[in-house]
């Protein structure tokens, strides 16, 4: 039975290795490019595990974060996407149809596992917590945009340079302004071999990642090449010069 389109998608199939603050914030690098996102709700039961809770503001973002992501290889794993049965509760409440739940429901749901004691999973706990790791998320652009501000440059020359044999650093072009290390960290540390990221002093706009070699850095290039971090800013990936 096929679910309708809906403000938030639900997304399994995650590594479950992945420390929850880490998830939320990876999760928020990648599906922020689709549009505003309200909300990210991944729980830390047992049960729970895996799977998260991504909720937009549009629809129209949700439909093309699941069209373009289906499948996408976030930390090693191939994520399933698909629109959730019914609205948030955040949702509800800007349309005007949220209804209360009987407390007991809420008491079973925290207390998943069986034995565990209900401060564990703290529901306004991860909405607070998320806000403050979205302040967080958003606290490296500015640094990023007074850089540009102090030494403007044209970008076009990057862009022109043709491509070069195969080489364990990669040469990233075509970023957009709010770009940050964390955003494309989040992007190439799922493939073997990532070694970091780094950004130039001064240039929004263009960044180098290292591998350990030349063939897991092909690879990272093949599969990110013309990415959109924004819908307007697909990135460009060459190798870079020996």
């Amino acid at each position: 039975m096929d679910v309708r389109p809906n403000h938030t998608i639900y997304v399994n199939n995650l590594n479950e290795k992945i420390k929850n603050d880490e998830l939320k914030k990876s999760l928020y690098a990648i599906f922020s490019q689709f549009g505003q996102i309200l909300d990210i709700v991944a729980l830390k039961t047992l049960k729970a595990r895996g799977q998260a809770f991504v909720i937009f503001k549009e629809i129209s973002s949700a439909t093309n974060a699941l069209r373009s992501m289906q499948g996408f290889p976030f930390y090693e794993k191939p994520m399933r996407i698909q629109y959730a049965k019914r609205d948030s509760d955040l949702i509800a409440k800007i349309k005007g149809t949220f209804v209360e739940r009987p407390k007991k429901k809420r008491q079973e749901e925290d207390d998943e596992p069986q034995g565990k004691k209900k401060k564990k999973v703290p529901q306004k706990g991860t909405v607070a917590a998320l806000a403050s790791q979205k302040a967080t998320i958003n606290m490296p652009l500015k640094p990023v945009q007074t850089a540009v501000s102090v030494q403007p440059q044209a970008p076009a020359a990057p862009t022109v340079i043709p491509e070069q044999p195969p080489h364990h650093i990669l040469f990233l072009t075509n970023l957009p302004e709010e770009t940050n290390e964390m955003m494309l960290a989040m992007l190439f540390n799922q493939f073997p071999g990532y070694k970091e990221v780094r950004l130039v002093p001064g240039r929004h706009d263009i960044a180098f990642v290292e591998f350990e070699n030349e063939v897991q850095a092909g690879v990272a290039k093949d599969t990110l090449q013309s990415f959109k971090l924004t819908p307007t800013h697909p990135m460009k990936i060459s190798f870079a010069k020996k």
